[in-house]
């Protein structure tokens, strides 16, 4: 089942390897969800890894991140990073307020992209950035929710795809922000700059708002 997505996800994989991992995410989850066989994903696993391995040895620049997110301060390109996590720092508990970022001035390139992020928790401190997860917990739950409850397997499926791009763009985001995982360009779901992702975020709510609306009440345990 996983034949059609693996040239998909070699072709994107050569220029675009964040891209390629929510590809390959997304189509894991809905096989998993279509035929839960676990000896197949532990498989899977192993050839993800091997493509993942191929994929970062074929760009010099890949390797380079790897070696940047292990010691950002040592390299001209860590600049983003360093600066992404001074303006958690800066932000403490509460924040400094709403729109009184300083790092966003220039400081932090592309603070309105895949660095939205750190500018959240320097306005808003760690419990505006914990308000913010906790806001996609909720919409991941009821996503959740749906996809349990769906009158059949495609609208269960479809749900399902949805729930599993908008949870893996999130965790790649915030890991990537806080310097866990390397730099990989990964915007935050209906926060970061972009027109057409929001199109496309707001056609999949439509999507699962379809599905939902299929649901009868009476069938819910």
């Amino acid at each position: 089942m996983m034949i059609p997505v693996l040239p998909i996800v070699g072709l994107v994989g050569a220029s675009n390897l964040s891209t390629a991992i929510i590809i390959l995410g997304i189509a894991v989850v809905l096989i998993f969800v279509a035929d839960p066989k676990y000896v197949r994903f532990i498989l899977m696993g192993s050839i993800g890894v091997g493509f993942m391995t191929v994929f970062l040895a074929m760009e010099s620049y890949r390797l380079e991140r790897l070696a940047i997110w292990r010691h950002p301060e040592q390299y001209e390109k860590g600049y983003q990073t360093l600066q992404g996590l001074y303006a958690i720092g800066s932000g403490g508990l509460f924040g400094r307020g709403l729109g009184n970022s300083v790092q966003k001035l220039g400081f932090l390139p592309e603070a309105q992209n895949d660095m939205i992020f750190s500018i959240i928790c320097e306005e808003l401190g760690v419990f505006g950035a914990i308000m913010v997860l906790i806001l996609f917990g909720m919409l991941l739950y009821r996503l959740l929710f749906i996809a349990q409850n769906a009158p059949d397997l495609y609208g269960s499926l479809i749900v399902t795809g949805i729930f599993a791009h908008i949870a893996l763009q999130v965790i790649l985001n915030v890991m990537v922000v806080i310097n866990c995982i390397p730099t990989t360009g990964i915007t935050l779901p209906f926060i970061s700059y972009g027109g057409t992702s929001l199109v496309f975020l707001m056609a999949e709510m439509g999507l699962a708002l379809s599905v939902s609306k299929g649901i009868r009440l009476d069938t819910i345990e």
